[in-house]
């Protein structure tokens, strides 16, 4: 874990080394031991049912989760007392990414193990988590998290449910719908959010069989179709008053912490989902002949398989960067300690645009792998003869799931300003400040390994900050309403970040590996951040053309052509070396 403790967004201003980030090859045999766990249960358990979950055979995926609990996959996040394992982030995000080969039950259990189990964890009184904890980490019992509403997606505090006292005051009346409610066919225990006497938004732990809960019918929809997606009607639904979840009034907390969870374990999943797709694509190039030869030997694919592979290094290394941050932060907090869980949470919170970096960004890579992988089989890949056409479909929701990407890019962009405005991240005070940082030199030594990279990485950085100086100046308090300017901002921040940790993560494995591997990482390392690079740019010169003109704007665009590029010679060599390493593993090789 790394020796030293970052703040949430300073890795803007503090360059981490090598030796300050955690890595996939940092894994202990305990953790990798999960990971053969979660992939063997995946193999025996999952893929022979896929067909009867698809068809949503009954008792089937319920079936399936008391078999991962018999395997210990869904004990991680649980505290020991209870049944739990106790373990920390990384091993969870490890189990997420395994389980991400279950496809539709993937859903399904990330639902449960997360934003269905950890409400209770982290909010649940000794007597909640003392009735209901232990079954649901053991499988017995499923759950759900009921928060959005037919009117109430992304406004989450819009909704309409509501919660009010019992005459005798032993029980709470809800009424209202929540609506795409994973895991809702066979959840046996639901967080739900509703509002006490219309005002005070509140969760409540509420059982499938109290009288007045409805559960609708199973959602048609475009993908994921083996996981459970319903609707749960709530009339007049009886509540004991000790089913209250954490305090009245207090729902904020629990929906929007959790959510941060979902967040960079969502990551985790859409990584190994990306992995999986890429195999499949990988191994399709392999067999399929063109032309008599196999399509895998055309320019035009391998340079798909480059750049796709470099793109999943990067997710990697962004997502278990961001497990070592969260493991560092949650280490100082003393178990046991008065309200632990309540420091535990702000340890999580830390990191919120962190976590909504992984979300954004490992979704987005999935999303183009898939899109190439399709591209790969050609018209077999619009078929449902062949797994590209599922995995294409099934991955669209991962960038509406644990918010919409949208949402997410709002969070980071004014979660930096935020920072910004209590001093953490100085930002020039005024355009003398900004053509001063644009003259300042390149940092490091241009001959050290990866050289142009960190300074494309540092170029990146610095646009940023230089861009987001001008927003302030531009929009003041009023910028948090500019919705164009913060999502550009934010596109700038979510590059930065990843082709940083794909970086670190080179650097720090680099000068062990073998000749022919340590020259695959360097062309992953070379090919993303030029792509990083191109896309930020992009991004920032958008950002500069919303907020400045006149000299300001010739100003900002110029830090843009200097700072955020990186001239990568070489970069069809590296492709062709990076694809020849796919081809020869036959799936995502590093």
């Amino acid at each position: 874990m790394a020796p030293r403790m970052f703040k949430g967004a300073e890795w803007l201003v503090t360059a981490a080394t090598r030796d300050e980030v955690f890595v996939p090859e940092d894994f202990t045999d305990e953790q990798r031991q999960i990971a053969a766990t979660a992939q063997q249960f995946v193999e025996e358990d999952v893929w022979p049912k896929a067909g009867r979950l698809e068809r949503h055979e009954a008792g089937v995926a319920a079936g399936l989760m008391r078999r991962a609990g018999e395997a210990g996959l869904l004990m991680i996040d649980a505290p020991e007392a209870y049944g739990g394992l106790e373990l920390d982030k990384a091993t969870s995000m490890l189990a997420a990414e395994r389980l991400a080969w279950a496809g539709d039950f993937s859903v399904s259990y990330s639902a449960h193990s997360g934003i269905g189990t950890l409400p209770l964890v982290y909010y649940g009184t000794d007597a909640q988590k003392e009735k209901y904890l232990t079954r649901i980490v053991s499988g017995e019992w499923c759950a759900a998290y009921c928060l959005t509403e037919p009117e109430a997606g992304s406004d989450a505090m819009g909704g309409k449910a509501t919660a009010v006292l019992s005459p005798d005051g032993t029980h709470y009346l809800l009424d209202g719908t929540k609506q795409f409610i994973t895991n809702g066919g066979f959840a046996d225990l639901f967080t739900v959010f509703a509002k006490v006497d219309r005002k005070h938004f509140t969760a409540f732990l509420v059982e499938r069989t109290f009288p007045g809960v409805t559960v609708g019918p199973e959602e048609k929809k475009l993908g994921i179709k083996g996981s459970s997606t319903t609707s749960v009607i709530f009339e007049s639904a009886r509540v004991p008053v000790e089913n209250v979840l954490g305090e009245i009034g207090k729902g904020h907390k629990i929906a929007f912490n959790v959510l941060n969870v979902g967040r960079f374990k969502l990551g985790a999943a859409v990584l190994g989902a990306a992995k999986m797709s890429l195999q499949t694509g990988v191994s399709y190039a392999l067999t399929r002949k063109q032309f008599g030869v196999p399509i895998a030997s055309f320019g035009a694919l391998q340079e798909k398989f480059a750049d796709r592979t470099a793109d999943v290094f990067a997710s990697e290394a962004l997502v278990y960067r961001l497990a070592g941050l969260l493991d560092a932060r949650l280490a100082t907090v003393p178990k046991g300690a008065p309200r632990y869980y309540e420091a535990y949470q702000q340890g999580i919170e830390e990191y919120a645009a962190e976590c909504a970096i992984a979300k954004v960004f490992c979704s987005e890579v999935l999303a183009d792998v898939v899109d190439d992988v399709v591209q790969v089989h050609g018209g077999y890949g619009f078929t449902q003869e062949y797994a590209a056409e599922k995995q294409y479909r099934d991955e669209r929701i991962n960038r509406i799931f644990e918010g919409t990407n949208e949402i997410n890019r709002l969070l980071v962009a004014n979660g930096i300003l935020r920072r910004a405005a209590k001093g953490e991240i100085p930002l020039p005070r005024e355009p003398r400040e900004e053509a001063d940082a644009l003259l300042a030199p390149e940092p490091g030594d241009p001959a050290a390994p990866f050289a142009p990279e960190r300074a494309a990485v540092a170029g990146m950085k610095r646009v940023l900050l230089l861009v987001a100086a001008a927003a302030v100046r531009r929009h003041g308090e009023a910028l948090k309403n500019e919705q164009e300017v913060l999502i550009a901002l934010a596109d700038v921040a979510i590059q930065a970040f990843a082709a940083e940790s794909a970086l670190l993560r080179a650097e720090r494995i680099s000068p062990a590996l073998p000749e022919g591997k340590r020259e695959a990482v360097a062309a992953a390392v070379r090919i993303h951040a030029f792509g990083a690079a191109e896309k930020a740019a992009t991004a920032a010169r958008r950002a500069a053309l919303y907020v400045a003109e006149g000299d300001a704007l010739a100003l900002l665009l110029g830090a843009v052509r200097r700072l955020a590029r990186l001239d990568a010679p070489g970069l069809l060599p590296a492709k062709r070396r990076l694809a020849a390493e796919a081809l020869e593993a036959g799936r995502y090789p590093l």
